[in-house]
């Protein structure tokens, strides 16, 4: 089955690897699961990944993610081992399967999310200093490649995270730890400008867009799941 009829998470599962990541056929009952799943990348460079934590795809069939060292750091989401690898943000080929570094100027690379064209990749540094932050890059040389750096959102003392675009290209991002008046969701346009917030009781890691028209946001947070419907749809 080619890459691009799949959709890729990150799995946690007891292993020297911490977060491994496997694709799973959407249309798969949860207890099938395990029977149909398979790894698309654990090492690069013949070296273990740190333990990936978010994933994206592309409509060429290549899938992005951010690789930091927080699932091999102790065993809460992982087992504890010793990094192999820098945390960088890696492209696997929908076609070939090979794994490229495309971004390697990370100290921890999290969220990560294209604009509704895939011209723009969005990435969160959650350990920027002094403030963490949100990097956008350009997508070049026929999607493979990143160039021109720069930051998008400064998180200001709050911890930005998982992200998504909606269709107008707004990017709707997670976000807490820090004090309770930054938790929720916050949007902001494709300038930069904060143009809406959703606040919420606890913080929120990650998001999506889902439900039969993608116009119902799902909010990922400290103990539970949040959702509410909007006026958009997600990319």
């Amino acid at each position: 089955m080619p890459l691009s009829n799949l959709r890729a998470i990150p799995f946690v599962k007891a292993s020297a690897c911490g977060n491994d990541f496997l694709l799973i056929d959407g249309a798969l009952a949860p207890e099938d699961i395990a029977a149909f799943t398979r790894r698309i990348c654990d090492r690069h460079d013949g070296k273990r990944l740190n333990s990936p934590n978010d994933v994206t795809t592309k409509s060429d069939g290549s899938i992005w993610f951010s690789d930091p060292p927080y699932g091999i750091g102790g065993n809460y989401i992982g087992d504890k081992a010793e990094q192999e690898l820098p945390p960088n943000v890696y492209r696997v080929d929908g076609v070939t399967g090979q794994a490229s570094v495309v971004a390697s100027d990370f100290t921890r690379p999290n969220g990560i999310c294209f604009s509704p064209d895939e011209s723009k990749i969005y990435i969160t540094e959650s350990r920027g200093n002094p403030n963490r932050l949100i990097r956008v890059f350009d997508v070049v040389d026929n999607g493979t490649r990143l160039a021109n750096g720069r930051v998008f959102i400064d998180g200001e003392g709050g911890n930005p995270d998982g992200m998504r675009c909606d269709i107008d290209g707004n990017l709707w991002g997670g976000r807490g730890i820090g004090s309770a008046e930054l938790n929720g969701v916050r949007v902001f346009a494709p300038d930069g400008k904060l143009i809406g917030r959703i606040r919420l009781p606890e913080s929120s890691a990650n998001l999506c867009f889902g439900g039969a028209k993608r116009n119902r946001l799902f909010m990922c947070a400290t103990t539970s799941l949040y959702s509410v419907y909007l006026n958009t749809r997600g990319r």
